[in-house]
């Protein structure tokens, strides 16, 4: 009798033990979840604000460009019209001016091409964002979802209810 006595208030202990340290596991399992989630919003805010500073600096150098680009165009002009004989063309020759002529198209060239590189970076940078704030926006939806499945009631027949 003394055994069968002691053995079953060992496991009516157990029983109120793992009552409190299921709950304790379940805080610490919510605690750990939001902790994550925490750390998930600091890195996709880090990777947002890189990707502001990287859309900045594609800016930057489209403005630089774009003001390159007109200088360029200024040489270019005038050194048409001295081509044509309309501007007064000083000592330089003919071969001279036209070797020049064909840098300047060839430097025009270049920056086109830099400037086309640069847009696809710019335009990659807003896809990149547009899904971020897509991932984002499915991570918050699913969060909902699984809160309502976490809220089913059972009504009084036995069935489960939403």
């Amino acid at each position: 009798r003394k055994q069968t006595t002691e053995y079953s208030t060992s496991s009516s202990d157990e029983e109120f033990e793992s009552k409190p340290s299921l709950k304790h596991k379940a805080k610490r399992a919510l605690r750990k979840r939001r902790k994550l989630e925490k750390e998930i919003k600091q890195l996709n805010k880090q990777e947002e604000l890189k990707r502001l500073h990287k859309a900045q600096a594609v800016q930057r150098q489209l403005e630089e460009l774009e003001e390159r680009q007109r200088a360029l165009e200024i040489f270019g002009v005038e050194l048409e019209r001295e081509l044509r004989g309309e501007a007064d063309s000083g000592t330089k020759d003919e071969n001279q001016m036209l070797h020049e002529w064909f840098e300047l198209v060839m430097e025009k060239n270049k920056l086109m091409r830099y400037e086309s590189e640069l847009l696809i970076i710019a335009q990659d940078l807003e896809l990149e964002d547009h899904q971020s704030r897509l991932e984002q926006n499915l991570r918050e939806k699913m969060a909902i979802d699984g809160k309502s499945k976490g809220t089913v009631c059972s009504s009084p027949q036995g069935q489960t209810v939403p």
